[in-house]
């Protein structure tokens, strides 16, 4: 019966939906605040690798693979749609990279990056996260218009990627609850805080299902470049961070099982 009623929704409406899931579970994992004094570091770096492996499998089978797909059918060689969105991906959060101030979890506050500012370290600790969610969330977006063109991915495909993400994304909120709190922000502040960098990813959902609904041709491209977007914020933020306390076995571990359960996901269900 649920299912039925959202089989039957709007691929927009579909998107909004995927992505306050997935929001709600960084909000969830923020909310764990509440419950500890302080997070267990390794459980943290286990997580982060989880979260890598769940990106990079999302990557490929939800992203990538049905934008070759779909490649094929054009009249361009099959491999020039994935690779030029894959690209433009990689690109396009460098340059947010570049351009947003935003600060990696265990950095000091002279190593923040992007333009100068004099923003405070809970700030700018929420703006990296949020630069992780916006490509998450425009993956599930252009996931759902894609199933909307009966090409890619299915709608069941769509949400399997949504709960991938959204099981990832619990870590995140956590990494950076937790920190606040041991810097003296009080409990809700440090939720309230974590929970604000996963509201993106309901824009980013619903711009991208709105996007290739409305251009049907940008589908290779947008399925690339959202696959584009989150291997860079893999290669370059999650895996550094989860390899740098000393835990590196126990998060590539992690990231092994993320890998598996997003296919799984992925194969089951899409």
């Amino acid at each position: 019966m649920i299912w039925e009623e959202f089989s039957g929704l709007s691929p927009v409406a579909q998107a909004l939906l995927a992505t306050l899931f997935t929001w709600s579970m960084t909000a969830a994992g923020a909310g764990l605040v509440f419950l500890f004094r302080r997070e267990n570091r390794k459980f943290l770096d286990v997580m982060l690798g989880f979260t890598a492996g769940v990106m990079l499998a999302a990557s490929f089978w939800s992203l990538l693979a049905p934008a070759i797909e779909m490649a094929a059918a054009g009249s361009l060689p099959r491999w020039f749609p994935p690779a030029v969105g894959f690209i433009l991906g990689a690109f396009f959060l460098r340059l947010a990279d570049y351009i947003i101030p935003h600060l990696h979890l265990k950095a000091p506050m002279e190593d923040a990056e992007g333009l100068p500012t004099s923003w405070r370290r809970a700030t700018l600790l929420v703006l990296a996260i949020t630069l992780h969610n916006i490509p998450e969330g425009l993956a599930v977006g252009v996931a759902f218009g894609a199933a909307a063109h009966e090409l890619g991915p299915t709608v069941a495909g769509a949400v399997a990627l949504a709960i991938g993400i959204g099981l990832q994304n619990f870590p995140e909120g956590l990494a950076v609850s937790m920190p606040l709190r041991r810097q003296g922000l009080s409990r809700f502040k440090s939720f309230w805080y974590g929970q604000l960098s996963g509201m993106v990813e309901p824009v980013a959902g619903v711009l991208g299902a709105a996007a290739v609904l409305t251009w049907r041709p940008i589908l290779p491209y947008a399925l690339a470049f959202a696959a584009g977007a989150m291997v860079f914020v893999v290669i370059e933020e999650v895996i550094p961070e989860s390899q740098s306390t000393g835990n590196a076995d126990a998060a590539s571990l992690g990231a092994v099982a993320g890998f598996v359960v997003m296919m799984i996901l992925d194969v089951a269900l899409g």
